[in-house]
């Protein structure tokens, strides 16, 4: 829900010693180094003009439902790329490389006995757009070497034109006009996207900006063609801003690395000024912080960083200092006998009670992954302690997602298998499980070939649910080892009906059902089953299943989901989600025009249409990691 609070103090003492340098870095100036091409038809919200300064009369968003105005405001080019963190700030020199599709010229026909010529001529230029001759040197050995790459990298060249481009594709055409009415301005500047942009429905807190659904939509326009970086850098600069906020819920204050969840523009009649609002969980559902938006957050400053080449933004202090908070919270010494973090439920894109408290492999996968990409942008000298830490953590991590969360047949056999009441460190069924709390439809869904990672291990319990952004955030950050990634893949080619469905795609499975669902969701009416968190089908996850599947060279697969979405996505008005076991249906309470629906399936084509762009979400494997001295078999 929308929040009335004015704004937060700027919390100005910073408690981390080993971050005063930090503290004292001037700030340099934020510009935009990248060529953005024109935004077409992108709304001004009517309650807040934000297309030019002298468009400060606007009212604030208000609660209720919102009016979208299409008049077009000024294009990315047209606005000053002046920096938001100093009013007199200097701006840098150069401009960086980008990845970008190259231009074809066209050619001539001198004479008719020249056609044949000409067809070889045409192959030749076709091939000059693919992905082997695209792509900078560097770019393409970091593809080629993937350990979960099954297929040769330049067999993607006969890929290319399996789908249309945009100029030629009616949905992707729409899809990038309704994406851009989404952007919100701030000071008139593009700072991020609306969640939402429903007519028909209540706006309740559909109308900020969500870290987490941002994501989506930042790399859409990083790998559109021309690239459009300044709302990606701007966003990024923004909700570094907010993060020093001072964060307090009642007579408690939060962290100070803690990432908002939302934000909204709100404009002050009586000052003429605009102002921003964050929501850091205090109006959320359950009250509970988002543990995603930090790491959702550093990982979209790596691919803007590798996307654009751009060094400057993650080398700034302020930058640095950021990612710094954010890692302190996560790295920080407690009581902890595991490497993993403990969260509460509603942490993160499951953002109410659905018995994901714990140890929940969105959240490990996810941090993972942030550890992964924060050791790439730390300054080697400045961040020397940080990266140290992660070293250690990401070791330890890795070896423990790998050996207690991993479930195949062989696996459940053996849990199923288990004693309990072992003591001393021999043991073998080392978080106590007792076998008879399987439950009985992971026997029938476990293929022979396949596995996956289990939704959560904590004392006495395990989790074995499915969960689709843990285990393909798994296969993009290397925490899935490459059988471990095959197997995935395998399982979900097995499982097709019961994970992909009619609409891709599930996020959880199976659904919660009867007396289960009343206990662990408390009668939640919106996580029915089959319904929402509980079982719903996500059209925005096709994005992560399509570079899953790109990176473990099953492109068809992607090209399947994707021909399912294209059916109905569009025709149903880009809903959230869908009901039922098979995703037939609507949403029960489905807002229409969910921006990162949009942005999922624009950034899944994408993605087939050039695989060079899977570089800016996939790492490779941590060759650093030494195989591990403990294994699961040394206890027995």
């Amino acid at each position: 829900m929308l929040s009335g609070n004015s704004p937060p103090t700027v919390h100005s003492s910073v408690k981390m010693e080993s971050l005063k340098e930090c503290d004292q870095a001037p700030i340099s100036d934020i510009e935009s180094v990248c060529q953005c091409g024109a935004i077409k038809d992108s709304p001004r919200l009517s309650e807040v003009k934000h297309a030019s300064p002298e468009d400060a009369k606007s009212s604030d968003l208000p609660d209720g439902q919102q009016k979208i105005d299409i008049n077009v405001p000024p294009t990315l080019n047209q606005i000053r790329s002046s920096d938001f963190l100093n009013d007199s700030a200097t701006t840098h020199d150069g401009s960086p490389e980008i990845i970008g599709n190259g231009n074809v010229g066209s050619t001539e026909r001198s004479s008719p006995g020249a056609e044949e010529d000409e067809k070889v001529a045409s192959e030749k230029l076709k091939k000059k757009t693919t992905f082997s001759d695209e792509v900078p040197e560097n770019v393409k050995a970091t593809l080629r070497l993937s350990p979960s790459m099954s297929s040769n990298i330049n067999n993607y060249d006969a890929c290319e034109n399996s789908f249309p481009r945009v100029n030629g594709n009616p949905m992707m055409e729409e899809a990038w006009e309704r994406l851009n009415k989404s952007y919100v301005y701030y000071k008139g500047k593009p700072v991020g996207t609306l969640a939402a942009m429903d007519p028909s429905a209540e706006t309740l807190n559909y109308n900020q900006v969500f870290v987490r659904d941002f994501v989506p939509t930042g790399l859409a326009c990083l790998m559109k063609s021309p690239m459009e970086s300044d709302i990606v850098k701007n966003f990024l600069v923004k909700t570094l801003h907010l993060q020093g906020w001072e964060k307090r819920i009642d007579n408690f204050t939060l962290g100070e690395g803690v990432m908002p969840a939302s934000f909204r523009v709100r404009f002050d009649a009586a000052q003429g000024k605009e102002s921003l609002l964050a929501d850091f969980g205090g109006s959320a559902i359950g009250r509970v912080a988002p543990v995603d938006s930090g790491f959702w957050w550093i990982i979209l400053l790596r691919a803007y960083t590798k996307c654009t080449r751009d060094h400057t933004l993650s080398s700034e202090p302020i930058v640095q200092r950021g990612i710094k908070l954010i890692l302190n919270l996560c790295l920080s010494d407690g009581f902890d006998t595991f490497p993993t973090l403990l969260c509460a439920d509603g942490c993160s894109m499951i953002d109410r009670r659905m018995g994901i408290y714990g140890y929940p492999i969105e959240i490990q996968a996810l941090f993972y992954f942030a550890l992964r990409c924060a050791q790439q942008m730390l300054d080697a000298e400045k961040g020397k302690e940080f990266i140290e830490r992660i070293d250690r953590r990401i070791e330890a991590l890795s070896f423990h997602i790998r050996e207690y969360f991993w479930l195949d047949h062989t696996q459940l056999n053996i849990i199923y298998r288990y004693k309990t009441e072992e003591y001393s460190h021999t043991a073998v069924n080392k978080f106590n499980v007792i076998p008879e709390s399987i439950p009985e439809w992971v026997f029938d869904f476990m293929p022979l070939r396949g596995g996956y990672f289990i939704g959560n291990v904590s004392p006495a319990r395990m989790d074995f649910r499915w969960f689709l952004v843990g285990n393909c955030i798994a296969i993009l950050s290397s925490l899935a080892t490459h059988s471990q990634a095959t197997a995935i893949m395998d399982l979900i080619d097995e499982r097709w009906e019961d994970l992909i469905g009619e609409m891709p795609l599930k996020i959880t499975y199976p659904a919660l059902e009867g007396h289960h669902w009343r206990i662990v969701t408390g009668f939640d009416p919106k996580n029915t089953t089959w319904s929402y968190h509980n079982g719903g089908s996500w059209p925005v996850l096709l994005w992560l299943l399509t570079a899953a599947c790109i990176k473990t060279g099953r492109p068809q697969m992607a090209k399947r989901a994707i021909e399912l979405v294209e059916k109905r996505l569009s025709k149903d008005g880009w809903p959230e989600y869908y009901d039922g076991k098979s995703g037939r249906y609507i949403g029960k309470q489905a807002r229409k025009y969910q921006t990162w629906s949009i942005s999922g399936y624009l950034i899944a084509k994408m993605m087939i249409e050039n695989p060079a762009n899977i570089s800016m979400i996939s790492l490779e494997e941590d060759k650093k990691i030494a195989k591990p001295r403990l294994s699961r078999s040394s206890s027995f």
